[in-house]
């Protein structure tokens, strides 16, 4: 599973503007049960890659489970670029509501599911 943390730190209006790289940190944390416990339709243990960018690029990575994917520039790229490098050995989940990223993730053979999906 790769969760665009932007769009999914963006889908709460919750002041995460103001901390962006904290508003990541409680994203992963939130994350963090999901490698053991899996998703409807999606049983564990599963692989969950938070890709985060700008002033969210330096966020720890923590022991959870949950990898953190730096994007250099377009996290959106970052995230096409993972969906590609993946070994076709199993299902590709890519957490987002941003039209064009999921336009292109399906069209690699990805499955898109919304912000509402995982817990934020």
């Amino acid at each position: 599973m790769i969760v665009d943390g932007a769009n999914v730190v963006g889908s709460v209006p919750d002041g995460w503007w103001r901390d962006r790289a904290g508003a990541a940190i409680r994203l992963r944390d939130n994350l963090a049960p999901l490698p053991a416990a899996g998703l409807p339709g999606l049983p564990p243990p599963i692989e969950v890659v938070l890709v985060v960018e700008g002033k969210a690029r330096d966020i720890p990575q923590d022991p959870s489970g949950v990898r953190i994917a730096r994007a250099p520039g377009s996290g959106d790229d970052e995230i096409i670029a993972l969906v590609r490098d993946e070994h076709r050995t199993r299902p590709i989940v890519v957490i987002t509501a941003d039209r064009g990223l999921r336009s292109r993730a399906t069209a690699l053979g990805a499955e898109v599911r919304g912000p509402s999906s995982v817990p934020r």
